[in-house]
C-alpha cells in the first residue's frame, strides 16, 4: 500500500473505536449530544472507508477505458462523503428538536466527558496526518477525510464544553441544544466539502496561484526570448492530478529539434513545481507568412511581454 492507503486505513480503524465508544457511553447516559456524536463518526467511518478505496482506484494507471487515468474518483467520493455529512446532520437536528419538546434527563456525564476528550484528542491527531498528506499528494479524498476528522475535533470539544456546564448547572436541556450546534457545524463542514469536491467534476480551473505558478513560468521564457508568447491557456483538476494546455508562440524559422527541447523543458518546469501535472503544448509560428525574416519580425520587436491573444 502507498502512503495514501496507509493513512486512510488508519481513520478507517480510528473512526471504527471511536463509533463503538460514543454509541455505547451515549446509550448509557442517555445524552442526545453523544450519540449524535456517534452517528457522526458512524459518518466519518463511511467517509474513511470511502476515501480508502477511491485512493487506492485513484492510483491506478490509465486503462483502456479511462485513457486520463480515474483521478476524478476522488472527487466523486468526496462529494458522496458531502452528502452523507448532510443527511447526518438532518438526522441530529430532528433528534435533538424531538428532545427539546419531549424533555430528556442526562443521567451521569463522567464517561461522556471522558469518550469526548478520547475523540478530540485521537481525532486531532489522525486529521492533521490527512491533512499533511493530502497536501503533499494533492488527494481530495484525504483532504475530505480530514476534514471530516477536523470537524469531529470542534464538535467533540463542544459536547465536552456542553456535558461540563450539564454537571455543574443540572440544565439537562443544554444536551440537545449542543446537539444543534453540532448540526450547523456539520452542515457548514459538508457544504464546502461539496464546493471543493464537485467542482472538479465540471472542469473547473485550477486555483489562481497554481495558475499563477504556470503564468510565471512562462513569463521568464518569453523575458528570455526563447518563446514569444502564448494563448490558449487552459487548466482543469482531476483528483490529485492536473491538467494543462497551451498554444506557445514562436519564430517560424526554429527548427523541430530545438522546439521540442524547448517543449520539453517547460513542461518539466511546470511539473516540477506542480506534482501530478500533464502538461501538453501546441507550438506554433507568430506569422503563417513563410516569407517574413523571422530574426527580425515586426512581432518580436513590438509585443509585449505576457499572454497573447
Amino acid at each position: 500500500m502507498d502512503i495514501k492507503a496507509k493513512v486512510a486505513a488508519l481513520s478507517v480503524a480510528s473512526n471504527s473505536l471511536l463509533v463503538i465508544l460514543k454509541l455505547v457511553v451515549g446509550l448509557m447516559i442517555g445524552s442526545v449530544s453523544v450519540i449524535s456524536e456517534a452517528i457522526h463518526s458512524g459518518l466519518d467511518l463511511v467517509a474513511a472507508l470511502i476515501a480508502f478505496f477511491s485512493v487506492r482506484t485513484s492510483s491506478l494507471p490509465p486503462d483502456e477505458q479511462h485513457r486520463y487515468g480515474h483521478g476524478k474518483i476522488e472527487n466523486v467520493s468526496g462529494t458522496i462523503e458531502a452528502i452523507l455529512i448532510f443527511i447526518a446532520a438532518i438526522w441530529i437536528i430532528v433528534e435533538a428538536v424531538d428532545k427539546l419538546i419531549v424533555g430528556v434527563e442526562v443521567s451521569t456525564v463522567g464517561p461522556g466527558l471522558v469518550v469526548m476528550g478520547i475523540s478530540a484528542a485521537l481525532n486531532f491527531g489522525i486529521s492533521s496526518l490527512l491533512f499533511r498528506v493530502a497536501r503533499q499528494t494533492g488527494s481530495i479524498a484525504l483532504e475530505a477525510d480530514a476534514l471530516h476528522l477536523r470537524t469531529d475535533v470542534y464538535t467533540s470539544v463542544g459536547v465536552f464544553v456542553g456535558l461540563g456546564l450539564i454537571h455543574f448547572t443540572g440544565l439537562s436541556i443544554l444536551d440537545p441544544l449542543i446537539a444543534l450546534g453540532v448540526a450547523l457545524l456539520i452542515i457548514k463542514a459538508s457544504w464546502e466539502l461539496t464546493r471543493r469536491a464537485f467542482m472538479p467534476l465540471v472542469d473547473v480551473a485550477l486555483p489562481a496561484q497554481d495558475e499563477q505558478i504556470i503564468t510565471d513560468i512562462l513569463s521568464s521564457y518569453r523575458a528570455t526570448g526563447d518563446i514569444l508568447g502564448y494563448h490558449k491557456l487552459r487548466t482543469r483538476q482531476a483528483g490529485a492530478d492536473r491538467h494543462v494546455d497551451l498554444h506557445i508562440l514562436l519564430p517560424g524559422n526554429r527548427d523541430l529539434v530545438s522546439v521540442h527541447d524547448l517543449s520539453d523543458a517547460i513542461e518539466f518546469d511546470i511539473r516540477e513545481q506542480l506534482a501530478n501535472t500533464s502538461v501538453l503544448i501546441h507550438m506554433e509560428p507568430c506569422c503563417k507568412e513563410a516569407e517574413k525574416d523571422c530574426d527580425n519580425c515586426w512581432f518580436r520587436k513590438q509585443n509585449e511581454p505576457g499572454e497573447v491573444p
